[in-house]
């Protein structure tokens, strides 16, 4: 998982995405499904490496985070994928050139679909989002 400052950056710019619903790990989306909702949002955000980039005097060094964010965008099965791939164009400029949290994101991709496992009935296309970002050592 992502530090807390990271996942609320990307939860505070997708709180404002109102096109469709979202949803983050471990929220419920049954309701979703129960309604047949025509495409929604789940959003996993992660932090894959936390790294001390600079040697120094204590509290006064430079650590890096590196995550990735996937923003699923769930469309019902057998239905094509070009709402999907159109959704998660608009995901990825929520994000291109627009820095959040301090949060540097030089790559995206929209990515492979897969059936939606936890989701049935439900396809999945992911916008992916890489990141890193710097910050200078705070022990609260």
């Amino acid at each position: 998982m992502s530090s807390l400052t990271a996942y609320d950056a990307f939860k505070a710019r997708l709180d404002a995405f109102t096109v469709l619903p979202v949803r983050f790990e471990n929220e419920n989306f049954q309701d979703l499904i129960d309604a047949n909702t025509s495409a929604f949002v789940y959003v996993e955000v992660y932090g894959d490496t936390y790294n001390q980039d600079t040697m120094g005097a204590p509290g006064a060094n430079v650590w890096e985070e590196r995550g990735v964010t996937y923003l699923h965008v769930m469309v019902p099965s057998q239905t094509g994928t070009r709402a999907a791939r159109a959704y998660a164009n608009q995901l990825l400029y929520l994000f291109r050139e627009q820095p959040i949290g301090g949060l540097f994101m030089p790559e995206m991709s929209i990515g492979a679909g897969e059936p939606g496992k936890d989701f049935p009935n439900y396809y999945s296309i992911a916008a992916t989002i890489f990141w890193s970002r710097r910050d200078i050592t705070t022990i609260p």
